[in-house]
């Protein structure tokens, strides 16, 4: 007659085999951080910034965010999700990196701005709030945010572990490996110049990771409930982590930056695959600005 195996007995071995595939650290790229986005900026300075992060000795220019919010990711991203635009997470980061200035070109910030020039004009302001024109600041490049594919349960291990042990007990195991949901995320970054609309820079990130969410269920709520502390927001987490990767990932191009060339030409100047029939291509330039005008003196 076969020897009885105790429920905690099954438990505890499928804890040992789980022990080699479970993973608290975010995985983000080739490196692994608890946390991804963290800390402060303020102008150039930061306090608690991850260390995974990029950064840059100086700013290579001004950046806007621009998000297309009638994408699709962006729908699941706030209605099934529930979480903010990711622009606020990216403004954190480029801060944070010291390789860009952000601009405000949201359309709640503009309408915030554009209110203070109305109450100036209006002359309800006090006498020296300075909200006259010529103060913006222009948006050298705008950099658009893109989740390629976001993974809520990217493999469970379930019916595994159920099969592997068998017996009365393969049901237990079923529960402790289908409650492992690896969470997986894919992002992408564009950077495009905005006075030629030329691309400069685009990357992709990634991240994944692996929580025990549904875990608690198996020994009830309060014997595993501290394990599945990662359940509502874990894949938030993944989808910062990923934008982190890629960011880091066109820094570390930026600092090769040499910009592109048409040989014998301008950008657009119509380009080097000619067509039978078609104008020679020519030499494009932006235009040059006018010479400063010499103030005229006279002597007295």
């Amino acid at each position: 007659m076969g020897q009885r195996i105790s429920p905690w007995a099954a438990m505890a071995a499928a804890a040992m085999l789980l022990a080699g595939c479970e993973t608290t650290d975010m995985q983000m790229g080739s490196q692994s951080a608890k946390t991804v986005a963290t800390g402060s900026a303020a102008g150039s300075a930061s306090a608690n910034t991850s260390s995974a992060l990029e950064k840059c000795a100086s700013p290579l220019g001004t950046v806007s965010l621009i998000e297309n919010q009638s994408a699709g990711w962006y729908t699941i991203l706030r209605n099934e999700y529930k979480l903010p635009p990711t622009s606020n997470l990216l403004r954190l980061l480029i801060q944070q990196s010291n390789c860009f200035v952000v601009v405000e070109r949201g359309a709640a910030g503009m309408n915030a701005m554009s209110r203070e020039r109305q109450l100036s004009q209006s002359g309800e302001m006090r006498q020296g709030s300075n909200f006259g024109g010529g103060q913006m600041v222009a948006s050298d490049y705008g950099m658009s945010p893109e989740i390629v594919f976001s993974n809520q349960n990217a493999g469970g291990m379930g019916g595994a572990l159920g099969g592997l042990v068998g017996g009365r007990y393969s049901g237990v195991l079923s529960a402790v490996g289908g409650s492992m949901q690896t969470k997986e995320a894919s992002a992408m970054l564009t950077l495009i110049d905005n006075r030629s609309g030329v691309q400069v820079a685009a990357s992709e990130g990634s991240a994944s990771k692996t929580d025990f969410g549904a875990f608690g269920s198996v020994f009830g709520g309060s014997a595993g409930g501290a394990l599945g502390g990662y359940t509502n927001t874990a894949q938030g987490k993944v989808i910062s982590a990923a934008f982190m990767d890629a960011f880091n990932q066109m820094v570390i191009s930026l600092r090769n930056y040499k910009a592109q060339t048409v040989q014998g030409q301008g950008l657009g100047g119509g380009g080097r695959l000619g067509v039978d029939g078609a104008a020679p291509p020519s030499q494009t330039s932006a235009p040059q600005p006018a010479p400063a005008r010499r103030g005229s003196s006279t002597q007295k």
